[in-house]
């Protein structure tokens, strides 16, 4: 008989461990960071996460001999569910030893948690919604990682197929793209083009026309619209984007934002590129992924003083009307010539479904490759 007892976390101080768990079991490794605790503590407590307006969720870690040796969540998006139709049960924060009892237990749990719910099928690795991270790192695994995509061991992946029952559901490729010295000539041309013939133009945003004068909910009203189609994608409400705002875009260099408007009608956003620099190598100073006592001054150094040669292109969305019309080159033009003023040697796009062509094949103009792709499973219950 197995001697791994799975407990289910109750207490801010079994939360902590949930979250340090992984933090340990990563220490040694060369590519891993540490995810900011703070955040991640946040992001899983139902009074800071606006999710749970609309999800559920259970937190458990596995223990042997005492000791802890893996920790999943289970999770209900009610909405994705009655938006695509669902009877799913999420699996995510999915980390364990290279032990297939450990793992297996694991995703039981999860799925017990679904059934006694009368849900159909388990689906991960997911978060609450699109904005948290999603899938099982499948390649680049000697890639230094982000803390915008998961990153683990190699076995995980033999795990997801030993366990039974899995098959493959969604793909995600991040790509590194070389800022080259010079902006190529395409989208030179295709930006003087599009100003003249279309009236569309890049420009930037300051703080309070970001904040309070409801640019940045423009973001995410355009993003739920380019991202409605997507796999399992879950419409942002308002209480979500306010906190994304709050808590995240107030916080980026806005000559990393870029905007495209339309004059045809009054400077009306329909486009828009959001970047920031790495915080991989900043992440790797910190102790273990807390920002006091000098954690903040790495990841300070990073957002304010460039102080790394990678930056991470966020989010891009323009509305499927202004596509054709080339107003993505806009948005790279502008980015490309602010990545050359900061000195980014090269650019990671986070990560994007593999099925999407429309997204990938706009890196055909850069010098650009794969680095890195995750998936997500599937099985019955």
């Amino acid at each position: 008989m197995s001697n791994i007892e799975i407990k289910t976390v109750k207490s801010n101080k079994e939360l902590k461990e949930f979250v340090r768990f992984r933090t340990t079991l990563y220490k040694d490794s060369p590519t891993d960071i540490p995810y900011l605790e703070m955040g991640e503590l946040d992001t899983l407590k139902s009074d800071k996460n606006p999710a749970f307006a609309f999800c559920e969720a259970e937190y458990y870690i596995a223990y042997r001999d005492g000791k802890p040796v893996g920790r999943i969540a289970a999770i209900i998006n009610k909405r994705a569910n009655e938006t695509w139709n669902l009877k799913s049960v999420r699996f995510g924060w999915f980390d364990f030893i290279d032990d297939i009892e450990v793992s297996t237990a694991l995703i039981n749990k999860v799925k017990e948690y679904g059934r006694a719910r009368g849900l159909e099928n388990i689906i991960g690795p997911l978060g609450f919604t699109d904005m948290d991270r999603e899938g099982l790192q499948v390649s680049g695994f000697d890639y230094l990682a982000s803390m915008h995509s998961n990153h683990n061991f190699p076995y995980y992946k033999e795990h997801m197929e030993k366990i039974g029952g899995f098959t493959k559901e969604n793909d995600w490729v991040q790509l590194e793209i070389k800022v080259p010295e010079v902006v190529p000539e395409k989208f030179a041309k295709i930006s003087a083009m599009i100003e003249k013939r279309y009236n569309l133009r890049a420009r930037k945003m300051t703080k309070k026309e970001l904040v309070e004068g409801g640019l940045g909910k423009k973001f995410f009203d355009i993003l739920n619209i380019c991202y409605s189609h997507l796999y399992n994608y879950s419409r942002l409400d308002d209480a979500q984007v306010d906190d994304l705002i709050k808590n995240y875009i107030s916080l980026a260099d806005l000559n990393l934002i870029t905007i495209v408007v339309d004059d045809n009608k009054d400077g009306e956003m329909v486009g828009f590129g959001v970047s920031f620099p790495s915080f991989s190598e900043a992440l790797k100073k910190t102790k273990n992924g807390k920002l006091f006592p000098f954690g903040w001054y790495h990841l300070l150094k990073a957002l304010k003083f460039h102080n790394t040669k990678t930056v991470d292109l966020l989010l891009c969305g323009v509305l499927p009307e202004y596509r054709a019309k080339g107003a993505n080159s806009l948005i790279f033009n502008d980015l490309i010539q602010w990545y050359q003023k900061y000195g980014f040697e090269k650019a990671l796009a986070l990560p994007m479904m593999e099925t999407n062509e429309g997204v990938l094949g706009q890196w055909q103009y850069l010098d650009s490759r794969e680095v890195m792709r995750l998936r997500s499973y599937t099985a019955k219950l």
